[in-house]
């Protein structure tokens, strides 16, 4: 029974990427790209700067934060794991494709965050908040499909995200001595499990903090012991560039085998990863304070940049510098922890271990975090009482035990498939509404020019005032 539950999810999961999800990705991010004249590449030094403008309002949340926040939920076992994965499953060439599609997807998450901007709404303390929900509600009008987008959020995030982001914590204990294939992983559950609940219920904010403070030293830390292996196997350079040019482009291997391809591999662990086009990040987005949407907009991009340009590549060239063999056996945490022990020697592992210890227990509870604010949507913008919230919670640290203990296939199935049915609504849903976020863009520009500070007026662009909440 569970060997055909698992074939059921790793074919729902290949037709999905090919040829449906790739073929949208691909087409949407062109399609950006070409009506914003690429204005994740033109504007990029624009985007640098607006990181340095501090909120326009006291108490209120800057572009620099949002953006942050959106990138914490982006940084995590995806950045490691994911990358490995996709190395050892795909070829060297995944890395590539994860390139070539985080600078395409930059144009995707330009647009889906300065949509969220334009859309967001303001609560009675005058926070702002929204999301993809918000835009395909007060935008298209489509209330019941913003209610599904709801769904597959809270079944990415509340489920699919949590039990990979949990089997992948516990594989990076493979390496091991003490390492039972039977019992190592229900004690891990179990005891990640305990501490989601104990955080989620309320009594592990101090938790919560220290590990929210201690991550993105994590985070520096780790492209730093990057650089240093990568540094020493300087000779294998040129090489490795190679093998992934070559891998990349060998036509013949790829489409001789295309759903477990380099191309398909890269693109699907690169998404994950990055979640450019997913709709995630416009949560974040919209609760920015700024004084025009673009802004926030051109924030994200960098962003998408931050998780794979640098941290799934510095993962990506720490482990082919090596030249430890990329095998299936070794996918996942013991690709990486092999690469880093070359030169940490016991070391290496260990610090692999504790970065992904820190890294998955700030996704776990970011993930959340995007749950709660669609089930508010869900509940008719109300929001649920303690008890059902309890009991949510609860279910969740349970979806965190089953993580750990599940196969490798079903929990990488599960996170693709749901993930790709948010980004299936989302990018269409941009691609009707791009005109508002281009028309902004321009508008942005247009008064970047005048030498002014821009400062965005729905009718100067001809929104309908009665679909906006805060740009009146």
């Amino acid at each position: 029974m569970l060997n055909l539950i698992l074939n059921f999810l790793n074919q729902l999961d290949s037709v999905m990427y090919y040829p449906i999800l790739i073929i949208v990705m691909v087409m949407a991010g062109l399609y950006f790209t070409a009506k914003t004249r690429g204005v994740q590449i033109r504007l990029f030094v624009d985007s640098l700067r607006i990181l340095m403008e501090p909120p326009d309002t006291e108490n209120s949340i800057s572009s620099l934060q949002a953006m942050l926040v959106s990138t914490a939920s982006r940084v995590g076992t995806g950045n490691i794991i994911g990358v490995s994965t996709a190395i050892c499953l795909g070829g060297p060439g995944a890395c590539f494709w994860m390139w070539l599609m985080c600078i395409i997807g930059a144009s995707s998450a330009f647009i889906e965050s300065t949509l969220a901007q334009i859309y967001k709404r303001k609560d009675h303390e005058g926070h702002f908040y929204g999301g993809p929900a918000y835009y395909i509600e007060h935008g298209l009008h489509k209330h019941k499909l913003a209610l599904l987008f709801c769904i597959f959020l809270i079944a990415t995030y509340g489920v699919g995200f949590n039990l990979l982001c949990s089997y992948n914590l516990q594989s990076t204990f493979m390496d091991y001595s003490f390492y039972h294939p039977l019992t190592t992983p229900i004690i891990i559950g179990v005891i990640l499990a305990l501490f989601t609940a104990y955080c989620l219920l309320g009594g592990g904010k101090r938790i919560v903090k220290i590990t929210s403070t201690v991550v993105p030293f994590m985070g520096i830390s780790y492209v730093a012991i990057c650089l240093i292996v990568i540094f020493l196997n300087i000779q294998h350079i040129p090489d490795m560039f190679l093998l992934i040019f070559q891998d990349a482009f060998d036509f013949q291997s790829i489409f001789g085998g295309v759903a477990g391809s380099c191309m398909v591999y890269g693109i699907k662990r690169g998404l994950y990863s990055n979640e450019a086009g997913v709709g995630s990040a416009p949560n974040a987005s919209a609760s920015a304070n700024v004084s025009h949407p673009a802004k926030q907009g051109l924030a994200q991009t960098l962003s998408v940049y931050i998780d794979t340009l640098l941290l799934c590549t510095a993962t990506a060239l720490m482990c082919l510098s090596t030249g430890v063999p990329a095998t299936e056996a070794v996918s996942g945490a013991p690709y990486v922890q092999i690469a880093i022990s070359t030169v940490f020697g016991a070391i290496g592992p260990i610090f692999i271990t504790v970065a992904m210890v820190l890294f998955a227990f700030t996704t776990l509870i970011g993930n959340l975090y995007y749950v709660d604010n669609a089930l508010i949507f869900l509940n008719n913008k109300k929001k649920l009482s303690e008890s059902f919230m309890r009991i949510f919670h609860i279910l969740c640290a349970v979806v965190v035990f089953v993580g750990a203990i599940i196969p490798m296939d079903a929990a990488w199935a599960m996170a693709d498939i749901t993930m790709g049915g948010m980004t299936l609504i989302n990018l269409p849903v941009c691609v009707l509404l791009s005109k508002a976020a281009i028309d902004c863009m321009r508008d942005y520009e247009k008064q970047r020019k005048l030498g002014i500070k821009p400062v965005f007026k729905a009718s100067d662009i001809g929104l309908n005032l009665e679909e906006l909440n805060h740009w009146k």
